[in-house]
């Protein structure tokens, strides 16, 4: 029988006492597919990550890899390997030597592993290096003999735990670019774990969202940002306003909502219950100097700029808005009338009603 997918969990659960760290949890991942676990710290991603590497037993269900159940398999028995944030690399070898070990302690010859491990340097990016001590690289270099290490072995399944975590912004930034490619080169299956929602949503081709032990939502990048399932999925994916307020009334999925201050907005979902929380990302917001301006919006409000958040091309404004609790979050305009706006401007905001997603509180 062909196996369609590289790693299946079923009905996967972890106990600590009374204390689910992971609770029936099942997902499949794909030959290829680089497949991210996002969550908040303490949600139970890197639980899950040891158990299929082989550090934990499941309390319940099962892990297969390309259909071979691996529960009681010891993890240096099973065709994965991990990345850690730490690296763990020996600072006593040589970059080659680190390369090659995994290949050494698997019966193969020293010339044989050598020239193995020059490949794969080279692979990465690192042609020439084998001589050099670990200590000598830069983090980005150590990232990739930490990855060479682990490619070389050909395993079926890549495990990386926040491996990007000790690096700095730009090379943060950089190294996401390359883990994207490498893997791409590779076809290697990617299981990564990361706390990084601009991590998970640059590199992934699905992300599962992790919420106390649970998947919340399981998607590509794209739908977990436009069509978040779960309030949880939509305050954690993105930035984004967030709203309190009650439902006044529901019709084909258009939803009225009254603010705390008795200000009503129009939006989108199926909240059925009297108190409803709704979001609207910042980029969803349009901004006009006169009212006449956002017109076709049914979402229109008078406000007044509280802070300019000056960053480049991802710069937004805060917004004391008439009606709402909490300032608005827009995107600042590039070009522009509005792009030179300052604190205390006067300005007009408003959204339709497919960007503003409402559920039940």
């Amino acid at each position: 029988m062909a196996t369609t997918s590289d790693l299946d969990l079923v009905n996967v659960t972890k106990r600590f006492g009374s204390h689910a760290a992971v609770d029936d949890v099942t997902f499949s991942v794909a030959p290829g597919e680089f497949f991210s676990i996002l969550g908040p710290s303490g949600c139970g991603k890197t639980t899950l990550m040891r158990m299929i590497a082989g550090f934990e037993n499941p309390t319940s269900g099962d892990i297969r890899i390309r259909g071979k159940s691996m529960v009681g398999v010891p993890a240096n028995r099973r065709p994965v390997n991990m990345v850690f944030q730490s690296l763990a690399l020996f600072p006593m070898m040589n970059v080659g030597e680190n390369v090659a070990y995994g290949l050494t302690c698997r019966g193969v010859s020293r010339s044989e592993a050598e020239e193995r491990a020059n490949r794969m340097l080279e692979r990465v990016g690192l042609k020439g290096f084998g001589e050099r001590r670990v200590t000598a690289l830069s983090g980005g270099q150590r990232q990739r003999v930490a990855i060479a290490r682990c490619l070389v072995l050909e395993p079926t399944l890549v495990l990386l735990d926040e491996p990007l975590g000790a690096l700095d912004l730009k090379l943060r930034e950089h190294m996401k670019i390359e883990l994207k490619q490498l893997q791409a080169t590779f076809n290697t299956t990617f299981a990564y774990i990361t706390h990084d929602q601009s991590e998970a949503l640059v590199m992934s081709d699905r992300i599962a969202v992790m919420n106390q032990g649970r998947f919340e939502q399981v998607g590509s990048p794209r739908e977990l940002y436009h069509n978040p399932a779960t309030p949880f999925v939509a305050s954690f994916v993105g930035e984004t306003n967030r709203w309190q307020g009650e439902v006044v009334s529901s019709s084909g999925g258009t939803v009225a909502l009254q603010l705390p201050s008795g200000t009503v907005t129009q939006g989108t979902g199926h909240a059925l219950q009297k108190s409803a929380v709704a979001f609207v990302r910042p980029e969803a917001v349009a901004l006009a100097q006169s009212q006449p301006a956002l017109r076709d919006l049914p979402n229109r409000f008078e406000g007044r700029v509280s802070a300019v958040l000056f960053d480049g091309a991802n710069s937004s404004l805060l917004i004391d808005t008439l009606g709402f609790d909490q300032p608005v979050r827009a995107v600042l305009p590039q070009a522009g009338p509005l792009a030179g706006i300052e604190v205390g401007a006067p300005i007009h905001v408003g959204w339709t009603a497919d960007a503003m997603k409402v559920f039940a509180a």
